[in-house]
């Protein structure tokens, strides 16, 4: 029903000339993990057990699923700029055994995609279930250049937005941004607009902190807490692997709730501020920090004239 259309019926049934209605309101998806003291992830909750607040009003989930079976569309995002140096090698070895792990096991229609960047971004291979392609595409990768991380999470968020099912983005980088146009602020966005839980992966953080690039560090950490992910620090090679089934482990136990929003009115700036609560105090939740309004619902609220 048009706007014009909301307008006659409303003249017809005689309410006030001011009241407010929203006409296009969109479900709003938050992917969840919760996790228990330990850290280990906890797949046993009910939709009871969860609190939703959007602009801290509080929301009925209208959707709940327990170990979602919602098909997975990953994008893995390899950092070859020039630093990357001689691991490169290994972090594309391991990368390789986590894609091979991810398309062996879940859901027959997850995907993966694989991009790679340094002063540029490219898709190297859109999202596919055939390994092979993704094998050979990786041995093929070279470092040089600087590191356009955050047009990389800018333009494999575009590409996820339309895609079914749950999406996410796991970054493979040993620093932070030298060369994107993109700004952080329009990474994290995108991110978010595309409902994409991020997981960077700093690769052999230096130990030494005058040398280390803490700036980098913040903001891939405020990426991943932006959208409900978690950056890893593994402190050798051989650790990438074990931040990658961690990441798997992850993913197979992630709760979907969806609520279309009420009572909320749209915010000057577009941004919402999620909150995501389970009643139990032992358990910690991992979940999108908020979401930006489509332009569509924003244009739903408005008086009836």
């Amino acid at each position: 029903m048009t706007r014009r259309e909301w307008c006659v019926l409303l003249t017809g049934l005689g309410l006030a000339q001011e009241t407010v209605i929203r006409v296009d309101v969109r479900l709003v998806r938050i992917l969840a993990t919760v996790k228990n003291t330990a850290g280990e992830p906890v797949g046993t909750l009910t939709k009871d057990d969860f609190e939703v607040f959007d602009n801290g009003i509080r929301q009925e989930p209208a959707v709940f699923e327990r170990y979602t079976e919602q098909p997975l569309s990953v994008s893995v995002l390899v950092d070859t700029s020039a630093s990357t140096g001689i691991e490169l090698r290994y972090e594309v070895e391991s990368v390789g055994r986590f894609l091979k792990a991810l398309l062996a096991e879940g859901n027959p229609r997850d995907t993966a995609a694989l991009y790679s960047f340094n002063y540029q971004v490219n898709l190297e291979a859109g999202h596919t279930r055939r390994l092979e392609r993704l094998s050979q595409v990786l041995k093929g990768l070279k470092n040089q250049g600087g590191t356009s991380l955050y047009d990389a999470v800018y333009l494999a968020a575009r590409d996820l937005e339309a895609r079914e099912g749950r999406h996410v983005m796991v970054v493979v980088t040993d620093g932070g941004d030298t060369t994107s146009v993109k700004t952080y602020h329009q990474a994290l966005e995108a991110a978010q607009l595309a409902d994409t839980v991020l997981y960077p992966i700093l690769v052999v953080p230096i130990t030494n902190e005058p040398g280390r690039n803490i700036g980098g560090e913040n903001a891939l950490a405020g990426l991943a807490a932006g959208t409900g992910g978690r950056v890893f620090f593994p402190a050798s090679l051989p650790a990438l692997d074990a931040a990658f089934a961690e990441i798997l482990r992850e993913l197979r136990t992630q709760y979907l709730l969806g609520y279309y929003p009420k009572d909320v009115p749209p915010s000057q700036d577009r941004y919402h501020r999620l909150e995501v609560k389970v009643r139990r105090p032992d358990l910690r939740v991992l979940a999108r920090s908020g979401y930006y309004e489509e332009a569509s619902a924003r244009e739903g609220w408005r008086p009836v004239r």
